[in-house]
């Protein structure tokens, strides 16, 4: 969208200052005050959404950027931590937490759904919206509406950016226990639970949404109405969590935030089941049940949910501790092998010294030991020679005389005739003659 004016702030890693200086308030963007709830900021951004929804304004360029400049205002002032950053230090702030591209696919069409899939499956969690059309129609009453009986459960398939309405009629006793709604589909395909509110025009204007989430084999969502506040649950950016675990870990609970509706009132109730399936229609179960049948349920359920807000405050009071003693630890490691490096060049140090007490070089001490360890073979031989003359003479007889010519005969012999061994037994001859 060439020339846009959210277009041209909205993906670039120029300066911050100067890309800051173009963008709006969020606040002012939204028409809402600093100190709005976060039902306020989330009943504007749905108002304004629908007014400059790309889908109803056809290629109107102006409509187009509002729709853009409303949907990035919302991001900002929906999430806690962005706000409150914002609050802090303005646009600036945010953009040096995070330099990822920021993407905005609440307008996806038939067309560019195929990129949010894609961004899907890599990991990049995306944010989508209800179609306005979808919206407009039942804000007109122009939808068709299927009466749902409590208790029973029914199957069906929706189309993609499709929706299918359902009626629930609840008595004042009923009300009084709480009613509950769960969508799941075994396909594990996505999918988003709304409620309507009647107006008085008789048309139907968006009041919650769930987006469905993965749990074990299906995907499924869930809307509680109690009679006491009930706490909803989004799961953090994984690529946070990537990028910084210990921070993902200590604002994983920052998300669980209470509902916007705790009980309804006796009469007739909206609910549908949109798909947000990118490619293809969604498989589902929709019931919706009364309270009254689950009172364990609800007290177990209350009583959790009071545990999770307790652990929520003591994580905060946690991660100064446990920053503290990480900067602490990443210190004395950090001295560990500095203490190490420095203590074996030391004794490395200490061993040359030792070796240097000596006069001769290097190189004759090796030689020196060489001729120490391995005798020359001609001192060897020597050696093996004088022993056996010496065994020669204590063999001969005492008393004895040979001569000249026997000895010569003798020697001649041995040498035709060489010692024979038979394992390893040696066989003499002895040829002898007395004088």
């Amino acid at each position: 969208m060439a020339g846009s004016r959210f277009g041209s702030f909205k993906s670039e890693k120029g300066d911050p200052a100067a890309t800051a200086a173009q963008r709006r308030d969020p606040y002012e963007v939204l028409g809402v005050g600093r100190n709005a709830t976060d039902q306020e900021i989330k009943s504007a951004f749905r108002r304004m959404a629908l007014k400059y929804h790309p889908d109803k304004n056809g290629d109107d360029p102006v409509a187009s950027d509002m729709f853009q400049e409303v949907t990035f205002s919302y991001n900002i002032l929906s999430d806690p931590d962005k706000r409150r950053q914002y609050d802090t230090s303005g646009f600036e702030a945010i953009e040096a937490d995070s330099q990822e591209l920021e993407l905005d696919l609440s307008s996806l069409n038939t067309v560019n759904t195929v990129f949010a899939a894609l961004f899907s499956k890599l990991g990049v969690p995306i944010k989508t919206t209800v179609s306005a059309t979808v919206l407009e129609e039942a804000l007109n009453g122009s939808v068709m509406v299927s009466q749902l009986q409590l208790g029973n459960s029914v199957h069906r398939k929706v189309e993609k950016q499709s929706a299918h309405f359902y009626s629930v009629d609840i008595t004042e006793k009923e009300a009084k226990m709480g009613l509950v709604c769960r969508v799941k589909s075994t396909d594990r395909s996505k999918f988003k639970l709304l409620y309507f509110e009647l107006e008085e025009n008789g048309g139907l204007s968006l009041a919650l949404q769930e987006d469905s989430v993965k749990t074990g084999k299906v995907t499924s969502a869930g809307m509680y109405f109690l009679g006491f506040p009930v706490y909803r649950f989004e799961q953090n950016n994984l690529a946070a969590a990537a990028k910084d675990p210990d921070s993902a870990f200590f604002k994983r609970l920052d998300s669980f935030q209470p509902c916007d509706i705790n009980e309804l009132k006796p009469g007739t109730h909206f609910f549908a089941v949109y798909g947000d399936n990118f490619f293809r229609s969604v498989n589902y179960t929709i019931e919706v049940v009364c309270g009254e049948s689950f009172p364990a349920e609800k007290e177990k359920l209350q009583s959790v949910e009071a545990k999770i807000l307790t652990k929520r405050a003591e994580l905060s009071k946690f991660e100064t501790e446990y920053r503290e003693v990480l900067a602490k630890f990443t210190e004395m490691t950090s001295r560990y092998t500095q203490e190490m490096q420095a203590i074996d060049n030391l004794l490395k140090e200490r061993n040359e010294i030792h070796a240097s007490y000596t006069n001769n070089s290097p190189l004759k001490r090796s030689s020196s030991r060489s001729k120490a360890k391995s005798p020359s073979k001609f001192s060897k031989g020597e050696e093996e020679n004088s022993q056996r003359k010496e065994k020669r003479v204590k063999d001969q007889p005492t008393g004895g005389c040979r001569s000249a010519d026997e000895d010569s005969n003798e020697k001649k012999t041995k040498e035709r005739f060489p010692k024979k061994k038979w394992l390893n037994i040696p066989f003499k001859i002895d040829r002898r003659k007395p004088c």
